[in-house]
């Protein structure tokens, strides 16, 4: 009788049974601090959106510089790295294209292949993530580091608003750089492309080439990656100065809030990117 006790209270089940409190409150904690910071985040971008509207024109001759300030760090600096990007998206996008299509005859379907996959999906979902990795990253860092030392709360005392500020400029100036970034990082993957695929000896004249990216492309994609990339843009920012700035940090604290801003800020893409993959499925 006490082995058969014995032999129960050893199985999986059981075993099981005495952790389930504590994954369950793991489970709850992190639902909770998930909520939490939902909650914080939206009520950030709504605080970021009122002084938008309602301090919009104000403090003209300091806010404009430090929007183009924000706008070149976030597009114009970037631009050499992504230029070798969009070369190397075309090599790999064409080279698999290519492989996958020429045994079957089908290269007519070489630019409707380069519309879904770059135009649509990988042009504007890496640049986001390329700019995040150096600009959004830089964000949490410098405004975090000024909130631990005190430079926040100095601007707060000489009267100065620091969402207006610190925060606006960067939501503009990231938004439009990652547009801006978008385009040409998809204009250079649409034209290494068809390099790559002249390389390999596609029989495919360029003209032909980009009738098939015409005859792909529609009124509804320019929009919705316009939308989409401002959006990827705007969420960016707005994470990661709410991770910088909207919350007491000490020093040894910032890195920590750079890998959550980070880790936040990659969902957030990928749930917009799927809400976009949803429209273009029912459109």
């Amino acid at each position: 009788m006490e082995t058969g006790n014995a032999s129960a209270l050893s199985s999986p089940r059981a075993r099981l049974l005495p952790r389930l409190p504590a994954l369950t409150s793991y489970l709850g904690r992190g639902l909770f601090h998930f909520l939490l910071t939902l909650q914080g985040l939206g009520a950030f971008a709504l605080i970021t959106l009122g002084v938008m509207i309602t301090r919009f024109g104000a403090a003209r001759e300091v806010i404009r510089p430090r929007i183009f300030q924000e706008a070149a760090r976030a597009g114009l600096r970037l631009l050499p790295m992504f230029l070798f990007m969009a070369a190397a998206l075309g090599l790999v996008v064409i080279g698999q294209t290519v492989s996958w299509l020429a045994p079957v005859g089908a290269i007519d379907f070489l630019g409707t292949v380069m519309v879904i996959v770059v135009v649509r999906e990988l042009g504007p979902l890496a640049t986001a993530l390329l700019v995040l990795a150096r600009i959004g990253t830089a964000n949490v860092i410098e405004l975090g580091t000024a909130r631990a030392m005190g430079e926040v709360e100095a601007l707060e005392a000489l009267g100065i608003d620091p969402i207006h500020y610190l925060v606006v400029p960067r939501v503009i100036g990231m938004a439009l750089g990652v547009f801006a970034l978008t385009v040409y990082l998809i204009l250079g993957a649409l034209l290494s492309g068809y390099l790559w695929a002249f390389v390999q000896d596609v029989p495919l004249r360029p003209g032909d080439y980009f009738h098939q990216l015409a005859s792909a492309l529609s009124g509804l994609d320019f929009a919705l990656l316009a939308v989409k990339t401002l959006a990827f843009g705007s969420i960016i920012a707005l994470v990661t100065c709410y991770h910088g700035l909207a919350q007491p940090l000490r020093l040894e604290e910032v890195s920590r809030a750079t890998v959550a801003a980070v880790a936040q800020s990659i969902i957030a893409c990928v749930l917009i990117d799927a809400l976009f993959i949803i429209i273009y499925l029912v459109t």
